[in-house]
Formats: C-alpha cells, structure tokens, sequence
C-alpha cells in the first residue's frame, strides 16, 4: 500500500520539466533529486516527502527518451505517478526503473493538490483520503509487477539470475 501527498500537474509535463537538459551529465540518483521538477515547480523538492504521489492531466513524460526523468522522480520519494495518460517510452523507462505508474482520469478530475492519497498497486485501488472517493485504475499484469516490486528491470533480472 502507498500513501502520501498529492502534487499536482497539468498536461504535457515534458522530460526537460521532469530535469532540466542542463543535468544530463549528472548519474546520480540522489543528485537529479535535488533538480526535479526544479523549471515546473522552484519549491517541489523542499515540499517532496517520501512516499508522495505526482498526478498529473495528459501526456505526461513526453518528449526525450532519456532515462533520468523517471530516475529523478524515484530518488525524489515519490512512490507512483497518476495521470489521464503517459508518453509510451517515458512509461517503459519508469516501468524499468520500478516508478509505478497508473492511468486513471476520474482520480485526477476528482483529486486536488494537497489530498492524500492511499494507492494499492496490485488491485489498482486509488483511495482519496481527503475527500473519501474511490478510484479504479488498471492493475499491471503479474510480470510488470513483478518488475516493480524487485525495483526495477535490472534487479528483476538479476533475481531471475540468481546474482544479486
């Protein structure tokens, strides 16, 4: 079960508002942390707590396929993203580093920033404990989940190796 703070977003969040292009040298998750969002939203990271849920409208993570927004988000605390719909590769990217990620309109046409949110991935269940409504998104089929439970593309791969 998930649950923290909503912050809320509109459409088409591109990868460059996610971190900033001037932080593309930059590996290190807890680094690109420190930038999220930082163009969109000077104060998300002194506002960010651990466990906390990014929604937003449509389109979300679209433009560049650089794995570093998905990285950024993860290592800022949040604990999923929630919006009307996501750019394909951004939710490939987010699904290989184990940042869920749920389609869900009626949570975001009925869900402010500052409600808190509890989230069960393995049924889809998005409860809104601010305002006591209840939400259905699309559970992940049993071998995504399992991506993201293990954290991700490469621990799942080296749990199927047994190398870990």
């Amino acid at each position: 079960m998930l649950k923290g703070t909503v912050h809320k977003y509109g459409a088409n969040v591109d990868t460059d508002a996610i971190i900033p292009a001037r932080y593309l040298n930059v590996s290190e998750p807890a680094e690109l942390a420190r930038h999220c969002l930082e163009d969109l939203d000077k104060d998300f990271v002194q506002r960010v707590r651990p466990g906390d849920i990014i929604m937003a409208t449509t389109n979300f993570g679209c433009g560049s396929s650089r794995e570093h927004a998905p990285i950024a988000i993860k290592a800022s605390g949040i604990s999923c993203v929630i919006a009307k719909s996501f750019a394909r590769i951004f939710f490939r990217n987010a699904i290989n580093i184990g940042l869920p990620l749920l389609e869900c309109a009626e949570a975001v046409d009925n869900t402010a920033s500052g409600d808190v949110l509890e989230v069960e991935l393995a049924t889809g269940t998005i409860k809104n404990l601010t305002n006591g409504k209840v939400f259905q998104a699309k559970p992940y089929p049993d071998f995504m989940s399992e991506l993201i439970a293990a954290g991700g593309l490469i621990q799942y791969t080296k749990r199927r190796l047994d190398i870990a």
